[in-house]
């Protein structure tokens, strides 16, 4: 019987013993993990994130990787470091420029009131699509890295266009899959539908799409569904001249885009403003003629 009891104590003193060996040994491991760290804290900064990064900025400027990781590690981040994009106009200013500004985005569909030279709401909310749109920082205020985008996508706007007569919208780069057939293409870059018969343009209108929460889908579809006088079963708004092609989505009428313009969003469906020309439109599309959607 003490036999017994003696090997029960030796066999929990040697279990207690291998516990507390493990403990120590994963004690040891974060103490030591730590105690290089305290040394040696300059000889992690070059083999990690300091020389990773500036080398790919240096890469990108032409430099070599070999240079950029033989570079000062306390002065690479502000070598790396890019000025800001220097604001060229915001909230409050006036004259010649803001009314270019104005004129250009209307060109690109942004801007739908007459260029007064006023930088107030509208604007800024105009510039903040834009920018949105174009993966910019959205600031709503005209930097130099906005101006100079928007400038290559625009003409210099004509008296007409600052006088807010006309507006000339860039042509639209029709996809190739609109060269055959008949078929609504609509492009999201000039937020334009065409409609297009055997490659060539028939009419074409305004159109505004989703918000980023309920995007209009992109792709190839078909006109599935015709609805004159149709109204929706979620939302209980009239979608006049509806043509179905992608389970809820459509073309239709919008009496918001007519008088809020692209301050507004649908739900994914292609809100069309000009009545007129859609209801023409309407009468002319086929169930199953072909919808494409693209950028």
């Amino acid at each position: 019987m003490r036999r017994i009891h003696l090997t029960t104590v030796i066999a929990r003193t040697l279990a207690a013993a291998t516990v507390l060996t493990v403990t120590a040994a994963c004690g040891a491991q974060s103490d030591k993990a730590s105690g290089a760290a305290d040394q040696k804290p300059a000889a992690a900064a070059p083999s990690t994130a300091p020389s990773t990064g500036t080398a790919n900025d240096n890469q990108a400027d032409g430099s070599t990787a070999d240079g950029a990781t033989e570079a000062d590690p306390a002065s690479a981040p502000s070598a790396a470091a890019k000025p800001a994009p220097k604001i060229l106009m915001a909230t409050g200013a006036k004259g010649a420029r803001v009314q270019e500004l104005q004129a250009r985005l209307a060109q690109v569909g942004w801007f739908d009131d007459t260029p007064t030279g006023t930088y107030g709401s509208v604007t800024v909310a105009a510039v903040k699509g834009f920018q949105s749109k174009r993966g910019l920082p959205t600031t709503g205020s005209a930097d130099t890295a906005t101006w100079q985008r928007l400038a290559d996508m625009t003409s210099k706007p004509t008296r007409d266009e600052l006088a807010g007569k006309a507006v000339n919208k860039p042509k639209t780069k029709l996809d190739k899959r609109c060269m055959t057939g008949r078929v609504l293409c609509i492009s999201k870059t000039t937020r334009t539908l065409n409609w297009v018969v055997n490659g060539k343009v028939l009419s074409s209108m305004d159109v505004r799409f989703g918000s980023q929460y309920t995007p209009t889908r992109e792709g190839t579809f078909k006109v599935f569904l015709k609805s004159k006088n149709h109204v929706s079963s979620i939302y209980h708004t009239p979608m006049p001249y509806a043509m179905f092609f992608s389970g809820g989505q459509a073309v239709h009428y919008s009496s918001d885009f007519a008088k809020r313009g692209y301050a507004g969003a649908s739900h994914g469906c292609v809100n069309v403003r000009d009545k007129a020309k859609l209801a023409k439109l309407f009468d002319q599309v086929k169930v199953n003629d072909k919808v494409v959607i693209y950028w």
